[in-house]
């Protein structure tokens, strides 16, 4: 079996590869430097876009695939993958915006040919499909408190983080892909360190976000977190209950194993 195939599988909803099955695009390139920036993140892997369909992540480099990863290996769910480069922007041209107009990765390819490629919604699909084990709720409570913990982080917390990066450290990947700017990269770097402040005391007594449950909100921080301490933003010594939380969550073998090969090059976790 090489792909997700929809069909009666129970409460699982669609069924992919085991874990440990041949991805169908699984190698990568050395990335390569510039001014100090690694900005060649993966080998271009011919994508068959307009081929027959079948269930398939596309896939790079990243904080939002390494979530989607990490997501998948909490499932216990496999998808083949195709490689993106990033390095030379080949999410933000044709044929990739074609199918994706907005340039995002991950992006999800079903069977029946349609894209989705909102993060959030993957996972929205991928846990209507496969609710065991749920990582955004069993109920209508669990749910509503996810969701709006996810929302919460993603626009305080990650959101930030990113752009931080984009303004400033990435700047040279990015300057000529959308508008940035780089008189703002310290402002931001401001923003996250008092989000961080932030967040610390509302996780005192807490295993994850959501109390007890590892959820898709926690996926969603720790990708942030991690990947910008690679470039000295990080929480403070005395902000313990987010130390501690980070820890937890970086210690599950789901979040040990989703790092992409390019990542001893890059010096940055994604």
């Amino acid at each position: 079996m090489t792909g997700a195939v929809p069909g009666n599988h129970g409460s699982r909803g669609v069924r992919v590869c085991p874990l440990g099955a041949q991805h169908a695009h699984d190698t990568f390139a050395d990335p390569t430097d510039r001014d100090g920036l690694v900005v060649a993140i993966s080998r271009n892997i011919k994508a068959d876009y307009n081929g027959a369909p079948i269930m398939k992540v596309m896939d790079s480099f990243g904080p939002n695939p390494r979530g989607l990863r990490i997501y998948l290996k909490e499932k216990g769910l496999e998808i083949p993958n195709t490689q993106i480069d990033i390095g030379a922007a080949e999410n933000r041209a044709k044929p990739y915006t074609d199918k994706n107009p907005g340039g995002q990765i991950p992006a999800l390819e079903l069977d029946d040919g349609t894209w989705i490629a909102e993060t959030v919604a993957i996972y929205e699909y991928l846990e209507e499909k496969n609710p065991d084990p749920p990582l955004i709720g069993k109920t209508a409570e669990e749910r509503a408190e996810t969701r709006m913990w996810h929302r919460r982080v993603e626009l305080q917390v990650c959101e930030n983080i990113f752009n931080n990066f984009r303004f400033g450290p990435g700047l040279d990947m990015f300057k000529d892909r959308f508008r940035c700017l780089p008189e703002a990269a310290e402002g931001l770097k401001k923003v996250v360190e008092d989000k961080f402040e932030w967040l610390d005391p509302l996780l005192q007594g807490k295993q994850f976000i959501c109390g007890d449950r590892f959820t898709t909100a926690d996926i969603a921080l720790y990708c942030a977190m991690d990947f910008i301490a690679g470039t000295g933003l990080t929480p403070k010594p005395e902000q313990k209950n987010l130390l501690a939380w980070k820890e937890r969550v970086g210690s599950r073998e789901s979040v040990k194993t989703s790092l992409h090969p390019a990542v001893e090059q890059l010096k940055l976790a994604g």
